[in-house]
């Protein structure tokens, strides 16, 4: 038998030995990174009676979990003792590493201040969990990333601490079946979609080898309804890049064509609604203050990055980016307009921000225009104050320094300009525009209320 029969034998053996232990709920899970996109995951797979660890390095994290807590808005406390009921637990030990069966990354990935990948939080997690690691451990990275992550970052960590297994394996001298099975399957959380249930949004798996694959479709086959396996991982990293980037390509389209509206006197909110009654060739995408959320505003320039490895400039990608990361200078520009047309200067005003999360009805702060735009108008000179349900204080953040208190509903008379950029479902915007002196609105939120004080930008 040659040694890529030896290895598929020894995987076909493997691999129905993991699908027994999945289907019997005796494979143990472990998910690193108990945040937006591995908590839910955690709770998904303590359903199904998996029982699962909950790795994270914010040690308030793990205790407030252990005390059956939860640090999510649309994750009540009853969600993770039942969860507990299951087994789970969280930890800050990754030795634990060792007690579980499957590795699910779920780290971020955030730009640095050059508008390059931070692979940091990859990087060190894998540092950290690789020498706990045993043969036959599946790893799975979920974190958003560039095509090419799981290959070249991944995979050589491993390899420093023993062979990752496959064909590639055995031909460095390894033993077949030895090492872990890596693979990437890209998160698809939408933080505030109650119209989608997580179980119904199909789950993307790209392995390293053949095993790696057919292991990970059968774990999340357990929490979701289809599982869409794909050639390798940069197949199924480049998927994640492209919904995101369709999405920030659209968005960026309507932006400008607000602006364009605007000038021309026409409604573009009713005009994306008459062209959304098209049955075909047509899906509605709508303007905003800005992009927000961990996704569409950093996706573009992963590939950007990336594509620059092979010589080649995404500059449809990079102008949608570039038309996007305007918007909150649109919505300051069109405060300060607003103030002038009351005779009064955006520099010493009283401002009232409605909003901070970066989109309505979630606790979610990253990175929400909200945040740029109250700087911008701070910069300017105004006297800023913001009101947000979920966010009864802000302090600071890899690209904020604010340091601010949320601000009651009370008295909006007395602010010279109360401005909408997050529409949270809570607000009430007759009574806000029935007391308000002018109230700009960034989100339309407005809309069906006929008022001189309203400016729509």
């Amino acid at each position: 038998m040659s040694g890529k029969e030896t290895v598929q034998a020894v995987e076909n053996a493997e691999t129905a030995q993991w699908l027994e232990r999945i289907a019997r709920r005796e494979a143990k899970i472990g998910v690193i990174g108990l945040g937006y996109v591995g908590l839910p995951l955690t709770l998904l797979f303590s359903e199904e009676r998996f029982r699962v660890t909950g790795f994270d390095v914010d040690a308030a994290k793990v205790e407030k979990l252990n005390a059956g807590g939860s640090y999510i808005h649309r994750i009540e406390p009853e969600h993770i003792q039942a969860a507990q009921k299951s087994g789970f637990h969280a930890t800050s030990n990754f030795a634990e590493i060792a007690d579980v069966d499957a590795v699910l990354i779920c780290v971020p990935t955030p730009l640095s201040e050059h508008r390059t990948p931070d692979m940091s939080y990859i990087v060190s997690t894998m540092e950290s969990i690789a020498p706990h690691l045993r043969a036959g451990q599946l790893v799975v990275l979920e974190s958003t990333t560039y095509p090419g992550t799981t290959e070249e970052i991944l995979v050589p960590i491993l390899e420093k601490h023993g062979a990752v297994r496959g064909v590639r394996a055995v031909r460095a001298g390894a033993e077949p079946g030895g090492g872990v099975m890596v693979a990437f399957s890209p998160e698809r959380e939408d933080p505030g979609n109650t119209k989608v249930n997580r179980r119904d949004i199909p789950k993307v798996v790209g392995g390293l080898e053949s095993a790696a694959t057919a292991t990970a479709a059968a774990l999340y086959n357990t929490i979701f309804h289809r599982v869409v396996p794909v050639s390798s991982p940069a197949a199924a990293e480049m998927t994640k890049l492209l919904e995101n980037i369709y999405r920030c390509v659209n968005i960026a389209l309507v932006n400008e064509l607000k602006q364009l509206s605007l000038r021309m006197g026409i409604d573009i909110w009713e005009v994306i609604d008459a062209a959304a009654t098209k049955p075909f060739g047509f899906q509605p995408f709508y303007p905003g203050p800005g992009l927000g959320g961990h996704c569409i505003p950093i996706d573009p320039f992963y590939l950007s990055w990336k594509a620059k490895e092979f010589d080649f400039s995404t500059r449809f990608i990079e102008l949608a980016g570039e038309v996007n990361e305007a918007m909150p200078y649109h919505v300051v520009q069109a405060v300060s307009a607003a103030l002038n047309e009351h005779c009064k200067s955006l520099k010493g005003s009283r401002m009232l921000v409605l909003g901070l999360a970066y989109k309505k009805d979630v606790d979610d702060l990253r990175e929400s225009p909200s945040l740029t735009i109250i700087e911008m108008l701070q910069h300017a000179g105004a006297e800023v104050s913001y009101n947000d349900p979920f966010f009864p204080t802000v302090g600071r953040g890899r690209k904020y320094h604010l340091d601010m208190t949320s601000t009651p509903l009370e008295d909006l008379a007395s602010y010279d300009c109360v401005l909408i950029v997050t529409d949270h479902s809570s607000y009430d915007y007759r009574k806000i525009v029935a007391e308000a002196q002018l109230v700009v609105d960034s989100r339309n939120a407005t809309r069906g209320i006929a008022s001189p004080k309203i400016v729509r930008c």
